[in-house]
């Protein structure tokens, strides 16, 4: 199993019609993921990557039952978007994008908890169920199937551990970015939590970076009786 995204995952590309928006439109559709739907209310386009574009998320959501979002727009409308995305009803959202007001970051959160929505991010290259869907910008060939559940505050260190991961044969079934600020949308315990939930699951590599409580949540999880 995976956690968050699967092959029955469909996502729809908010900022489609900008340079990076087609890049990992692109990326993600070669790895396998359902991508539906695009949204652009700046740049107007029938489509992209062969991929149909719609002026808003409602419009998207409505044409083509896409259930989650991956937001390429810079940090200043970055709230927005996200919010857009959530009263939509989008289930899983996510933003790579860095640079966002801590304050920003904390309405987003809030916006999400209150609609039962998942967020990643901000500042995330994505996530990865291997060998079934991808969201976000992470370079493929790092990720195999597998039973390791990994999570990680850092991009870089993410790819490097999992290609080393993969090197010796230890396959992943979710890879989780988190995200290095110190408001994220989902929490390195509350990636645990669904990892450990994860019968397919068998152990769990967490990556943390200086700084933060992330870690002590994490010990404190581990810490629990039958954790």
């Amino acid at each position: 199993m995976s956690i968050l995204i699967d092959q029955r995952s469909r996502f729809i590309i908010q900022g489609i019609t900008g340079n990076v928006g087609r890049f990992s439109a692109r990326d993600m559709k070669q790895y396998g993921t359902a991508v539906v739907g695009g949204v652009s209310a700046v740049k107007r386009a029938d489509e992209v990557e062969g991929i149909p574009v719609f002026p808003d998320v409602r419009a998207a959501c409505a044409a083509t039952g896409a259930d989650a979002s991956v937001v390429y727009v810079p940090a200043a409308s970055a709230l927005d978007h996200v919010i857009e995305a959530i009263e939509a009803g989008i289930k899983l959202v996510v933003y790579p994008g860095d640079g966002l007001p801590v304050r920003d970051a904390i309405e987003m959160r809030a916006a999400a908890k209150a609609s039962g929505a998942v967020l990643i991010g901000p500042n995330t290259p994505g996530l990865i169920s291997p060998g079934k869907a991808k969201a976000g910008f992470m370079p493929s060939f790092c990720y195999t199937p597998g039973s390791l559940g990994v999570i990680s505050r850092s991009g870089s260190l993410s790819y490097e551990a999992c290609f080393r991961l993969t090197g010796a044969g230890l396959g992943q079934t979710t890879v989780a970015g988190i995200g290095g600020d110190a408001v994220k949308g989902l929490s390195a315990a509350e990636a645990l939590q669904l990892l450990h939930a994860d019968p397919e699951t068998q152990a769990i590599v967490y990556l943390g970076e200086i700084g933060g409580g992330d870690e002590y949540a994490v010990a404190a999880y581990a810490a629990r009786h039958g954790a």
